[in-house]
């Protein structure tokens, strides 16, 4: 029986970490509230903290055992190997709902990002003038931010080492959207699209035998990228954590009326009724290599108040909005 419940523990965190990834890789959705929701998002802080100067020294002493309890490295490694998976799978599934129904996938994820605004706030205890200072703060920069104007791409690789500690944020810090803010720093597609795609063709020609792939000069290239995106994404989540982990012990009421703020602020970037609009130079559309045009941004409106696409499109946001209403209850009855 225990072995059985710890491996339904085991799964649920790698399903966890599963879900937080798909979220990562969505422009305007914050893998860091999806932590907070499910309820793992300060241990994940906490652990990524202990990767420290002391768990080094066990490390360089061989006590292999003691670092991997010390650093909690299991839960570390199911939250993140289930993250890395969802890249390759259920993110792939969350690109093409997006390409054919888009307007239903943003209205479930504002439906959830509203119940997620509920679902913190209902525990939060008394609100003072200061915590509500930092909650209108919050806002006010998550709305601002879906309103910039994105940058152009560039592969420099200490600026795509600089996109990986920003791009993070979209873990550490709930309600920024990391893969946003990649559309902003102009590098989204370099990053999340095409790298990714290149490595996952690398890792399966490699696995099938074909090592001539290595010679392709293109393909490495990318390889470079995304392994300079990803050491910079493993240096971001370190040291922000360790912030992090600071503040949450010493200020852990204002830090989650700014995070609060960021959700709320995110609802302009996931607001469903927008149009995309498409990186273009002299009246012609830049494309990535798959030949797919460039997001620059959104373009919002009202929807029309009677149609059936504006009724399925609340029916989802609903569906969004119960589903973490659903978490809330089984947690709560899990709690008694």
């Amino acid at each position: 029986m225990q072995i059985k419940k710890s491996l339904l523990h085991k799964l649920g965190l790698f399903l966890k970490g599963l879900a937080m990834g798909a979220a990562n890789k969505v422009p305007g959705v914050s893998g860091g509230a999806v932590s907070y929701v499910l309820g793992f998002y300060e241990e994940l802080i906490y652990s990524f903290k202990k990767i420290n100067i002391k768990a080094f020294k066990l490390l360089i002493d061989g006590r292999f055992k003691s670092f991997y309890v010390y650093t909690n490295a299991q839960f570390l490694l199911l939250i993140m190997s289930g993250s890395m998976f969802s890249y390759f799978s259920v993110s792939l599934v969350l690109d093409y709902f997006l390409e054919h129904y888009e307007l239903y996938v943003w209205s479930w994820f504002f439906g959830m990002i509203l119940g997620s605004i509920y679902y913190i706030n209902k525990d939060f205890g008394k609100w003072t003038k200061t915590n509500l200072t930092f909650l209108l703060i919050g806002t006010i920069i998550g709305l601002a931010i879906s309103f910039l104007t994105p940058a152009k791409e560039n592969d420099n690789l200490w600026f795509v080492f600089l996109c990986g500690i920003i791009g993070v944020s979209g873990m550490t810090l709930p309600g920024l959207s990391g893969s946003f803010i990649l559309i902003l720093l102009g590098n989204y597609v370099l990053l999340l699209v095409d790298s990714v795609n290149v490595l996952l063709e690398v890792i399966l020609s490699a696995l099938s035998g074909n090592f001539e792939i290595f010679s392709d000069a293109s393909k490495m290239r990318y390889i470079k990228i995304i392994s300079v995106f990803t050491a910079g994404s493993a240096f971001g989540l370190i040291s922000i954590s360790h912030v992090l982990g600071y503040v949450l012990k010493h200020y852990n009421k204002i830090v989650n009326a700014l995070i609060l703020g960021f959700i709320t602020g995110s609802l302009g970037i996931v607001w469903p009724w927008k149009k995309t609009v498409y990186l273009a130079e002299n009246g012609t559309f830049l494309l990535d290599q798959k030949g797919n045009k460039i997001i620059e941004n959104y373009e919002r409106y009202l929807p029309e108040i009677v149609s059936y696409e504006t009724l399925f499109a609340v029916l989802c946001i609903l569906f969004g909005l119960g589903l973490i209403l659903a978490i809330d209850y089984y947690d709560r009855k899990r709690k008694k």
